[in-house]
């Protein structure tokens, strides 16, 4: 993770673009550290393949500035601009095997042949391709094809290399796989990387820090971390991880942190993530954050309406009141292993909660 005050690789600078009536950037900033592993994280339409696009230079803004170490890349074509980019398609020459691929961008360039072999059996041991080395792409599993696609792209030594997608055409098994290879080969390496997916998962395991994104703009930047625990937002709350919002009376403010009502009780402490006016909230909580326990000594008692078993993780849908509530337990569950139809006890920390209004509609 990164630490300190690295120095900004990547800055992007009040960054606007239209595609006729629709905004697809709206005054983004952003600085992406040298060596890090940013991931530009939205739903369809959020606007991160655009910002990636604009970056590559497949695409010019509207107005705004993006440069690279320090220097600009507006009006800069894109097969100057030295960045490597991978895509969800691997895009390899059918006709070349392994190492032919790989060295494709290093021959373009005129390198020498000693040089080419010298960097290219770098990459090949570096990427695990060392069987494969004399294969063609249709001798390759995905995994492999997206790993050759990977080496091309570094083999030139890029100063950064942006992905977009690289992990959708894989199968579950298969992304796993690369989830763990990219961790490895961005810390080995220490290229700055810039990611796009929808994908919460690969999000959380890959990055230093994620830009959530939506409707054109950066909606909270901060680590897997801080975005997962500490949404700034309803909608990032929402939409990264699953959530519980518990609606709840608001009984006083102080400092940052709200004293709520909830059934028959006040909690107190609770950190308010954002401003809301009036005095209904809703109470943020993940499912995992939920501890049971016997009726009389939770914080709230619920109603036991399912139990859903998923291998490493029991899902207990619960009712309370009007609202149903999701506790996510490791394995079958914990001492207290409630039946379905029974009434169990609900607790948590005070600290694992955030205080959001109560309209939903930043929700979806």
């Amino acid at each position: 993770m990164m630490a300190g005050m690295t120095p900004t690789a990547l800055a992007l600078r009040h960054l606007q673009k239209s595609f006729g009536a629709v905004k697809a950037l709206d005054d983004v900033t952003l600085d992406v550290r040298r060596g890090e592993f940013l991931t530009l994280l939205g739903q369809s339409g959020s606007g991160k393949s655009t910002l990636l696009m604009m970056v590559a230079g497949f695409l010019d803004p509207d107005s705004g500035e993006v440069d690279l170490d320090g220097q600009s890349l507006l009006n800069v074509p894109a097969h100057r601009r030295s960045i490597g980019v991978v895509f969800q398609s691997y895009a390899l020459f059918p006709h070349l095997n392994v190492r032919e691929n790989i060295g494709f961008a290093l021959a373009m360039r005129d390198v020498p042949a000693s040089e080419i072999e010298r960097r290219v059996g770098r990459m090949v041991e570096l990427m695990r391709l060392g069987p494969y080395a004399g294969n063609f792409p249709y001798q390759l599993s995905g995994g492999q094809q997206q790993r050759v696609a990977l080496a091309r792209a570094l083999v030139f030594e890029p100063p950064l290399l942006l992905l977009d997608e690289p992990l959708g055409a894989l199968d579950r098994v298969l992304r796993e796989e690369m989830k763990l290879e990219l961790r490895r080969i961005h810390s080995e390496l220490g290229t700055t990387m810039v990611f796009v997916t929808h994908d919460q998962d690969e999000a959380l395991v890959l990055s230093d820090r994620i830009a959530v994104m939506r409707q054109g703009r950066i909606e909270q930047l901060d680590s897997p971390t801080a975005i997962y625990h500490h949404p700034i937002s309803r909608f990032v709350a929402s939409f990264l991880g699953e959530s519980n919002f518990i609606p709840v009376a608001l009984k006083s403010v102080n400092d940052g942190t709200a004293t709520v009502v909830l059934g028959d009780r006040s909690l107190a402490g609770v950190a308010i993530a954002e401003p809301f006016t009036g005095n209904d909230a809703a109470l943020f909580l993940r499912p995992e954050s939920i501890g049971l326990c016997n009726p009389d000594d939770g914080l709230i008692a619920a109603l036991v309406e399912d139990i859903i078993f998923e291998g490493a993780v029991t899902r207990y849908m619960l009712r309370f009141g009007d609202q149903r509530i999701v506790a996510k337990l490791m394995g079958r569950g914990g001492a207290v292993r409630p039946h379905v139809g029974k009434r169990v006890g609900l607790r948590w920390d005070t600290g694992d909660t955030r205080l959001f209004g109560s309209a939903s509609a930043d929700a979806v």
